[in-house]
């Protein structure tokens, strides 16, 4: 039987039109050396910076360093199974972070994996983990206030929306005690909070989510963990993958704030791998770029602009002539991410290297001092050296009216203590002047995890200004303040309503207060 050859190529031509093919071309490098976290490759001729390459046996790298002939990996996973000679693959993509509203409430790594063992989360999308700031014309002015809750900063040094403000003192003065008053007094008022925990003790991080459970403030928090035991890639990964998630919140129009916690342990982070990646050293041995490293994270803080949008076309659009639906602007409000940068300075030292650098980089600094610490100040704010570069702007019309007086009240008071350390004999107006003093540093005095609403801090603020408290012994201060909040809630809520309502201290309303202000002191002096 001999077989036509028109039907053998028949035959084959209905094979080959079945038959599919995927080329696929991988990029394969090779491990040349590796050790503390590092893996130096070669091979990788077309990789990306920031791209993530795969080891294996789910081992993760991240491209750091891009030379002639090899590059740089900063290893996330067990990297005691990375070995010379093993195989490096690229992904093509980029480092990103898991997003969501699911992280709300979690404790977890840079990475987006749950440390708190709730069970795993589902995120909502991803996010550039090293994003690009948003520019000018993306911004508004800050002149929305943050409260955070205690009468010294939000009357002297006030936070707005969008704002950078840096924390700076010695180790043990009280820097994170302010970050978290901040996040218990955003409860009920919509601001999503983030805090990143860098090279804190597991002990320390584990005190601080027990803190927020107890305030009920976990809940619109997500805690970002790159403790001392995690390795140094994560620490410096860490304050990016926690303004991500944060970001995600305020690219949807909603007020986020961020606690980078601390700074200083990221700078030491960095330059650990900037040296084990045989980068130049500079000053202090830290890396060329070091300023960049903060600058490009700390101008992710922003109040975005208002946006036009447009809605999509559905049955609520009117309809043009032609029957077909009109698209209409719609406004969309810009969100704000507010961010708390801390510094841990040594021997009250805000002029070496690291401190400069992000002060240059920040709209102001509140700045807390050891000796005021240790004489019992809480807060222990240094009222000479901390500023908001926002000032009046970011304050409601009733703090500001308050707080000019007080800051300059405050200024002459402490360099009238300086002068009287060394002079025993003062006039009476001196005296009376260090007295006053000492009344307004009693009010402005605050226990923590006590934040107070922006009403009730004008209205204590308001008896010290106005010099109501000169009759009242300094070790009662703090019950007259006590017991005169309590008065005004319970017997004059009025003034406490109209207050919140109007946020301005109108003449007929300090007519009011003077009254009140009468009234109490008889039942106080009872």
């Amino acid at each position: 039987m001999t077989t036509h050859k028109d039907e053998i190529a028949a035959i084959l031509k209905e094979h080959l039109r079945g038959f599919r093919y995927d080329l696929e071309t991988q990029e394969v490098g090779v491990v040349a050396e590796v050790g503390d976290g590092i893996a130096h490759v070669y091979g990788l001729d077309r990789v990306m910076f920031s791209e993530i390459t795969t080891f294996g046996d789910d081992v993760y790298g991240l491209v750091l360093n891009l030379e002639e002939e090899s590059v740089g990996v900063a290893l996330f996973g067990d990297t005691e199974r990375v070995k010379e000679g093993d195989e490096v693959r690229r992904t093509g993509r980029v480092l990103e972070t898991p997003v969501g509203e699911a992280f709300l409430g979690r404790v977890v790594d840079p990475l987006g994996r749950p440390l708190d063992g709730n069970g795993p989360i589902v995120a909502t999308g991803k996010r550039t983990t090293d994003a690009k700031a948003p520019g000018v014309i993306d911004r508004q002015p800050v002149d929305t206030p943050l409260q955070t809750g205690l009468k010294a900063i939000d009357a002297m040094t006030p936070i707005g929306r969008g704002q950078r403000e840096l924390i700076i003192g010695d180790r043990r003065t009280g820097k994170t005690a302010i970050a978290l008053d901040t996040i218990i007094n955003q409860k009920g008022k919509n601001v999503h909070c983030v805090y990143v925990a860098i090279g804190q003790k597991a002990s320390t991080v584990a005190r601080i989510v027990d803190t927020l459970v107890r305030h009920d403030a976990l809940s619109y928090t997500i805690v970002v963990v790159a403790d001392a035991h995690s390795p140094t890639p994560m620490q410096y990964l860490a304050p990016y993958a926690g303004c991500a998630m944060a970001e995600y919140f305020t690219y949807k129009g909603d007020d986020s704030f961020i606690v980078y916690d601390d700074l200083s342990k990221h700078a030491v982070a960095y330059r650990e791998i900037a040296l084990l990646l045989r980068r130049p050293p500079g000053r202090e041995a830290y890396p060329g770029d070091i300023f960049y490293t903060h600058s490009r994270l700390l101008e992710r803080a922003a109040r975005l602009a208002d946006r036009p949008d447009e809605r999509e076309a559905g049955e609520d659009m009117p309809e043009s002539e032609n029957g077909r639906a009109v698209m209409l602007p719609r406004e969309v409000h810009g969100g704000s991410l507010t961010a708390f940068p801390i510094i841990e300075t040594k021997a009250g030292d805000i002029t070496s290297y690291i401190p400069t650098n992000v002060i240059s980089i920040t709209d102001g600094q509140i700045y807390l001092e050891t000796n005021l610490f240790n004489q019992g100040v809480r807060p222990a704010i240094n009222v000479g050296y901390s500023v908001s570069r926002v000032g009046g702007a970011a304050q409601i019309r009733a703090m500001s009216q308050i707080a000019g007086e007080l800051r300059l009240e405050l200024s002459q008071y402490r360099e009238l203590e300086a002068f009287a350390e060394f002079s025993s004999d003062l006039d009476e107006e001196s005296k009376a002047q260090l007295a006053r003093g000492d009344r307004l540093m009693q009010v402005l005095g605050q226990g923590q995890y006590q934040p107070m609403p922006v009403e009730d801090q004008v209205l204590s603020l308001y008896v010290a200004v106005k010099n109501h408290l000169a009759d009242v012994e300094v070790p009662a201060v703090r019950r007259f303040e006590e017991e005169w909040l309590r008065y005004l809630h319970e017997k004059r809520d009025d003034l406490v309503r109209e207050l919140r309502e109007k946020k301005e201290l109108t003449s007929e309303f300090c007519a009011k207060l003077e009254t009140a202000v009468a009234e109490f002191k008889k039942r106080f002096g009872a």
